[in-house]
């Protein structure tokens, strides 16, 4: 949620962000007036309250004789202070409704426009330079006995596989790799429930335009997470924390679960856009001053991670309009598929400010003790897409695949993945 006072004081700040986002610039000015209304209500209300609680002492020095009189206007009074009561929780949900529905703000800087609109930051490393045809991910997968789709779809339907043999030793060193890595940094490890609350799931803003994409067990009013970004989120919910000695870092491992609605035709053969997957979730707590900084830390420990397995990459700052509602800018990594002659993102990292923490209401306590909402922070350390990457670049003639340096150790010293026949 946005911040109320940004909104009174700024107006012209979050139209000009939704400008950038292509959203709607009048729900602000609604948002607007909702919030005078709801002023003008709890004045009202506060007002007659006031004088009840003062009827309320004339009444009780008051002599027996003029007592009758008096109680039948107290209970007036009483009435009437119900009734602005009312007024006033109505006036609220009026409000909260159409300020939920504003976007994060962005930041200054972040590109206007939609999914193409992005600006490259930065490349890293050469394309791979194949003097053969270069096989795509699953055929590879096949050859080497590490993904067997066919028999993902005849137990689970379309867009679901099976990790085998060293595909799934593949996945598990990956996420140990990042996992060691996010504990160098000072990351907590947690390992998340991947089912939580509405509140928890709408809290950071996943219940908007990407509800679609989510899936809901509605016999227990449960929703299925499509990353531990959502618990941990939801870890501090109602909490104030204590940043006097830095940011809080946390590294969630979790499976992840996603319909992908709207994406048919798109991606279908492969693994690169499924509905479960498993990931590796850095997720930060920090002060709203120290977020902009974090926010580059944090692409900076994922691309350690991306150059320590060889692949070549750019980092995208994100346009306005392909953000999400509750980030107010995001930094998407995109790793070369040669096969694809493309980059296909890996990570994405949001910076989404105070949005989320006035949803959730996560606080701290900041100097001379007024407790404030935090920023939060999110991105991918290791997911299960990033196999595509590694097949296709690091693939031979023979179908066979080079282990990265940086990943030996997690699988016994292996250098070389060899196709099984």
């Amino acid at each position: 949620m946005i911040d109320p006072v940004l909104l009174r004081e700024n107006p012209d700040v979050i139209k000009l962000s939704q400008r950038a986002r292509g959203a709607s610039e009048s729900l602000v000015d609604e948002a607007l007036h909702a919030d005078s209304v709801r002023r003008e209500a709890i004045t009202e209300y506060e007002t007659l309250r006031a004088e009840q609680n003062a009827f309320g002492k004339t009444v009780a020095q008051a002599a027996p004789e003029q007592k009758k009189a008096l109680v039948a206007e107290a209970q007036d009074l009483a009435a009437r202070v119900r009734e602005a009561n009312q007024r006033v929780s109505e006036a609220e949900t009026a409000f909260t409704t159409l300020v939920r529905g504003i976007d994060n703000p962005v930041i200054e800087g972040v590109p206007s426009g939609g999914e193409e609109n992005f600006v490259t930051l930065r490349e890293y490393g050469e394309h791979p330079d194949f003097d053969f045809v270069p096989r795509d991910h699953l055929e590879l997968g096949e050859l080497l006995g590490a993904i067997d789709m066919p028999r993902g779809t005849k137990v689970s339907g379309s867009r679901f596989y099976f990790l085998r043999g060293i595909g799934a030793r593949l996945e598990i060193a990956l996420m140990n790799l990042g996992l060691d890595r996010a504990l160098e940094a000072g990351f907590i490890p947690l390992i998340t429930p991947t089912l939580v609350k509405p509140e928890v799931m709408d809290g950071t803003g996943f219940l908007g335009e990407h509800a679609s994409e989510v899936y809901r067990l509605r016999d227990d009013d449960l929703y299925l997470t499509g990353t531990s970004e959502v618990a941990l989120a939801g870890y501090h919910s109602d909490e104030i924390l204590d940043l006097a000695d830095g940011p809080l870092r946390y590294a969630g491992w979790s499976t992840c679960y996603r319909k992908e609605a709207g994406s048919y035709g798109k991606d279908t053969r492969g693994i690169i856009r499924v509905h479960q997957f498993n990931k590796l979730e850095m997720f930060v707590y920090t002060t709203p001053d120290q977020a902009e900084a974090e926010h580059d830390r944090l692409v900076a420990w994922q691309e350690g991670m991306l150059q320590d397995l060889g692949l070549s990459y750019r980092v995208i700052d994100v346009a306005a309009g392909d953000l999400g509602s509750s980030a107010a800018r995001k930094f998407d990594i995109e790793a070369w598929i040669p096969t694809q002659g493309a980059y296909r993102e890996l990570t994405s990292t949001s910076n989404c400010t105070t949005f989320q923490s006035r949803r959730l209401g996560t606080r701290f306590r900041a100097e001379g003790g007024k407790t404030t909402p935090v920023a939060t922070l999110n991105g991918t350390l290791a997911t299960t897409r990033w196999l595509v990457a590694l097949l296709e670049t690091h693939q031979r003639a023979d179908g066979s695949v080079v282990v990265p340096d940086a990943l030996r150790p997690y699988l016994g010293g292996r250098e070389l993945m060899t196709p099984e026949n």
